[in-house]
């Protein structure tokens, strides 16, 4: 059952995930190895072969990764987390080779905000959030704390990024909000201690720092769009520009190169490569999502791009053109579906878009986007000739899955938005829940959609759909504590299950004389289809709701997902955990077994969508 320890039921194994937290500063590294990609997702840093895309997972941290970092050599990655007013939030050195846990570091307390390795490893400064403020350099060898001081006079704002000198391990810059200081590192004395940078009149909040190759120079991208150039030796300002053209919504990511050229990444998605002082735009290309992360290859012959739009792009210098490689939702993952009889792809949808994947490489297909609004739900019609999704904006839109164009939609077919929906394999009919609890059956015709019927029965929000195969009955499951199996020939209640939960998923079994349901009451509820009557009940999970639910194919086995962010496989029959994935780090939202039953797809609340191998062979 449920209660075992998790250790005696056996893993299962992750194919691969698509996601990527764009939202972290700094947050997509390549490795100095040039072969891998270091980036966070959620909890979990993910390190990519850029060769083959195969993926390995650092799995350690206990909340969202905010920022991510490689030394130099390549040896080590650092990482440190948010968590919880109050709570000490931990920093995490890995060593690379041997893809472990090198050191954990607990000092500050709610977020760290900026981490940065010394040129030869020797040291690691981090940065708290704003609930802590302190500035602490470590020992990496050791893993543990060399000395510390607050980040910024108490006169001044927050510290929001930190960086060291390219050639000294005892010299590091902090800069934020009208602050800015060079810091020289005491070993002996076990102190830091910190220079003012005079800006003179200007104010001006720092986002990111980068220093030039001989350390004779460091540059601080500001939320105005405008590159101050500070001296480092003499710690004075040496010029901010560009004094007319600024980098719209402010510079979010800059890289000194080689050719003494820098490229600049700003708020509004452009990267441009910038000529001497002046930072005079030569070349510009504009991105999806503002840019967050630049980081070079080699020399910098190529260099990727990360957008908080959660894209990845690869450039190569020479034709300075961008190249879309990775691309994954940056909201919460509402639905899955397959298309009828195939594995090979999937649709998920999410805040402003659909997205059809291919199931094997984890590409993107297609994306229809429908901006500011929320798709609940998607589904493929049993034809193949459309894509069905429900809106939170009250409508029920239609697409083509190949051009992904809008054939039609029905608007006002809810009240509180469209929470649900499912099709007759007849393709004749579309069924819809609302957010008011209304179930609605539509008939679909060459040109024309007409409301058949609606079945006020729920009392709140309809929350899943299933129809049985010969489309005369549907079970909808609803967050008013009820599952209502309905009659679609005369739309009345058949019957009505009842439970002290919110319902959250209902599934149909195989042969159709059963059906479970699942909640937020964390158990699994089995009952006959012919009267209603519950057959047994089963302990879901130890914590959090049960999301999402799905039964094999051949009907021996069922997946369930939720708030504990665990995978499992149970037994139909025998009611027991065969095998548990651990890998999500937010909330399990809907999770599916594919048609052909080779792998279990699952998505979460953090954007992510990750894929199971199934481990029983049917």
């Amino acid at each position: 059952m449920s209660g075992e320890s998790h250790e005696t039921i056996p893993q299962l194994e992750l194919e691969s995930v698509i996601g990527f937290n764009g939202r972290v500063p700094t947050g997509l590294n390549v490795h100095p190895d040039g072969e891998h990609l270091v980036y966070p997702l959620g909890c979990t840093i993910i390190i990519q072969a850029l060769r083959n895309r195969k993926q390995e997972f650092l799995h350690g941290h206990t909340n969202n990764v905010s920022y991510v970092t490689v030394s130099r050599s390549g040896q080590y990655i650092a990482s440190g987390q948010v968590t919880f007013m109050g709570f000490k939030a931990d920093i995490i050195i890995w060593d690379y080779s041997k893809r472990e846990i090198h050191a954990r570091l607990t000092l500050h307390k709610a977020k760290v905000e900026a981490l940065a390795f010394s040129p030869n490893d020797l040291f690691l400064v981090s940065l708290g959030g704003q609930d802590d403020g302190s500035i602490v350099v470590w020992n990496v060898a050791k893993g543990e704390a060399v000395c510390g001081s607050p980040a910024s006079a108490p006169s001044a704002g927050n510290c929001l990024t930190v960086k060291f000198s390219n050639n000294n391990d005892a010299v590091f810059i902090t800069a934020g909000n009208s602050t800015l200081r060079v810091w020289d590192l005491d070993l002996p004395n076990r102190k830091i201690h910190p220079t003012e940078c005079q800006t003179g009149q200007l104010k001006r909040i720092v986002t990111c720092l980068e220093v030039s190759d001989d350390d004779s120079f460091f540059f601080c991208g500001t939320s105005s769009g405008d590159i101050l150039t500070v001296n480092l030796k003499t710690k004075l300002l040496n010029s901010c520009a560009p004094q007319k053209k600024k980098f719209s919504l402010g510079v979010t990511a800059l890289k000194t190169l080689k050719t003494g050229d820098m490229l600049v990444g700003s708020g509004d998605g452009v990267v441009s490569l910038c000529k001497g002082t002046p930072f005079k735009a030569i070349k510009k290309v504009e991105l999806v999502g503002g840019v967050t992360s630049i980081s070079l290859r080699g020399q910098g012959h190529q260099f990727f791009t990360g957008s908080d739009a959660a894209q990845i792009y690869r450039f190569n210098y020479t034709d300075f053109k961008e190249e879309l490689v990775g691309t994954c939702h940056n909201e919460a993952v509402y639905d899955i579906s397959f298309p009828f009889g195939t594995s090979e792809l999937f649709a998920t949808c999410s805040k402003n878009d659909i997205r059809v994947w291919h199931t094997d490489t984890c590409k993107e297909l297609l994306r229809i986007t429908v901006p500011n609004m929320t798709c609940h739900a998607v589904e493929f019609m049993q034809d193949g000739k459309s894509i069905i999704s429900a809106w939170n904006d009250g409508k029920i839109r239609v697409f083509t899955p190949e051009s992904g164009k809008l054939i039609y939609a029905i608007n006002n077919a809810h009240s509180m938005g469209v929470t649900a929906i499912a099709a007759t394999s007849d393709c004749k009919k579309i069924i819809s829940g609302g957010g008011e609890g209304q179930v609605r059956v539509w008939e679909i015709g060459k040109g024309f959609q007409r409301l058949i019927e609606a079945m006020k029965e729920h009392k709140s929000s309809v929350s899943c759909i299933k129809v049985k195969r010969n489309n005369t009955e549907c079970v909808t499951a609803s967050s008013d504590g009820t599952c209502i199996i309905w009659d679609l020939v005369r739309f009345v209640r058949n019957h009505m299950v009842l439970s002290n939960t919110l319902f959250r998923c209902v599934c149909y079994h195989t042969e159709e004389f059963q059906i479970i349901t699942s909640g937020s009451d964390r158990k699994i509820g089995y009952w006959e289809v012919f009267d209603g009557s519950p057959i047994r009940e089963l302990e879901g999970s130890l914590s959090g709701s049960i999301n999402g639910m799905d039964i094999s194919p051949d009907g021996t086995h069922f997946v369930t997902g939720g708030d504990d962010k665990l995978v499992k496989v149970w037994g139909y029959n025998e009611g027991e955990v065969t095998h548990v994935g651990i890998g999500h780090s937010g909330s399990i939202t809907r999770i599916k077994v594919c048609p052909n039953a080779r792998s279990i797809i699952s998505i979460s609340a953090d954007g992510a969508i990750l894929r199971w191998k199934y481990p029983l062979l049917s």
